[in-house]
């Protein structure tokens, strides 16, 4: 049974994300973790331990009936009479990431599933900046990030982007191989080159070990030339062959990492059309702990 977490503000980019895992994963048992933090407004109230303790109750309960609210809409919209669905609501007074990093560990979360906002005039035109944060905090498990407008489609073209540079493991790669074989989809391996030349000694011994890896999936290999961005690049790219969801490894000096960065004239163009699922790199992460209300609607 996968164990998968959505994070909600209660916004329709993040309804349309919780859409978006459902029909994903709408054959498989699955337990879902339907996530709102919520924190005083301490800038109003900082003076004032009544004022705080007020707002604090009314943030908290605003919290909890939105999450009912939620249950009841997933209930009314995407009936489950096979109930192979279990959804839960954890309401928590605590900072969006360090929650998401605690529930990670708690419950052995296997894929954090988010909405993106997608462009706007603030700093983080990629896709949001509590999107940004989560993508660069979580590190054992992937991250699927659904941008507001876009309408579910079964992942039958995945294009996953690398530079060749780093040798990926068997476990980094588990997530996207699960993906594409659950759907018979065609995984697309893209290269985005800087500048023509060929590949390094490094980087074809890369690449030799990733047709390994993907030797029951089918697979293709690109190369293609930058275009302004690696971003752009990839838009474009995605556009031409009809992806339907787009991944790439998050790791130092990693494509993921080089998109997240880069201007924002130059990100305006690509702030996730598609899917963008997250792989992390293998590593340790560390977390604050916050205080929790959990309880769970009935399998629907």
């Amino acid at each position: 049974m996968k164990n998968i977490l959505i994070p909600t503000d209660f916004s329709e980019n993040a309804w349309n994300a919780v859409k978006y895992a459902i029909e994903l994963y709408k054959n498989e048992l699955c337990n879902f973790y339907l996530l709102n933090t919520y924190t005083p407004n301490i800038a109003t109230s900082r003076f004032m331990a009544s004022a705080v303790n007020e707002e604090r109750n009314t943030v908290e309960n605003s919290s909890k009936k939105g999450l009912i609210n939620l249950l009841n809409r997933i209930e009314k919209e995407y009936p489950d009479p096979a109930h192979i669905h279990n959804f839960k609501t954890i309401s928590s007074f605590s900072f969006l990431v360090d929650e998401v990093k605690e529930l990670v560990d708690e419950y052995n979360i296997h894929i954090v599933i988010l909405g993106t906002k997608g462009a706007s005039g603030l700093a983080e035109v990629f896709m949001g900046s509590n999107a940004v944060r989560i993508i660069k905090a979580v590190k054992k498990c992937p991250v699927l990030a659904i941008p507001q407008h876009f309408e579910y489609e079964a992942p039958k073209e995945i294009a996953f982007a690398t530079d060749f540079n780093r040798f990926y493991t068997v476990s980094e790669l588990k997530p996207l191989i699960e993906l594409a074989a659950t759907f018979n989809a065609v995984i697309r391996v893209v290269h985005v080159q800087t500048q023509i030349k060929a590949l390094t000694e490094l980087q074809q011994f890369n690449l030799n070990m990733l047709r390994r890896y993907l030797n029951t999936t089918e697979h293709y290999i690109h190369t293609i030339s930058e275009v302004n961005s690696v971003s752009q690049t990839l838009e474009v790219f995605a556009n031409e062959l009809e992806v339907h969801l787009l991944a790439m490894l998050n790791y130092q000096h990693s494509y993921m990492e080089r998109a997240t960065r880069e201007p924002i004239v130059k990100k305006i163009a690509f702030h996730t059309q598609l899917p963008l699922l997250v792989l992390p790199e293998m590593g340790i992460g560390t977390s604050i702990k916050g205080e929790k209300h959990i309880f769970m609607s009935n399998e629907m």
